[in-house]
């Protein structure tokens, strides 16, 4: 089973919020992301977080040394997405994120911003820092 990840569990790694453990072990485990996660953790990080240039650098290593990929997003992830966001009134921002789950095979997309349980395509979203959540 290899897992994605959405941006807000990258940028729980970085921040003070109490869900950085949680967020650092999953991590932990390997998995995916993709340049559009990364996109989103830049701005996050910048805008929101406020870090330097510096820490958002030091940070983007390390994922890189943690992710066994960062996938691509091509044209046909694209339209991928795009079909997704029309069929199921999703953002096109979580549309690319869950085109690129699925055109990477893996079976479960970490995010807290997706509804926890939903399905797209043998694709399940879990929110890992629901109270329940293991």
């Amino acid at each position: 089973m290899t897992a994605f990840f959405d941006t807000n569990v990258l940028v729980y790694t970085v921040s003070t919020d109490r869900r950085k453990a949680t967020a650092r072990l999953l991590l932990g485990g390997g998995g995916l992301i993709s340049v559009q996660v990364v996109n989103e953790f830049i701005y996050v990080a910048r805008k929101k977080l406020r870090h330097s240039w510096p820490a958002i650098v030091i940070a983007l290593a390390e994922f890189r040394a943690v992710f066994n990929a960062i996938l691509p997003l091509t044209i046909d992830t694209h339209a991928q997405a795009v079909t997704l966001a029309r069929d199921h009134g999703v953002s096109i921002y979580d549309a690319l994120i869950v085109a690129a789950a699925l055109e990477a095979g893996c079976s479960i997309l970490y995010s807290e911003d997706m509804q926890d349980g939903r399905t797209f395509e043998g694709l399940t979203i879990r929110n890992p820092f629901r109270e329940s959540a293991p």
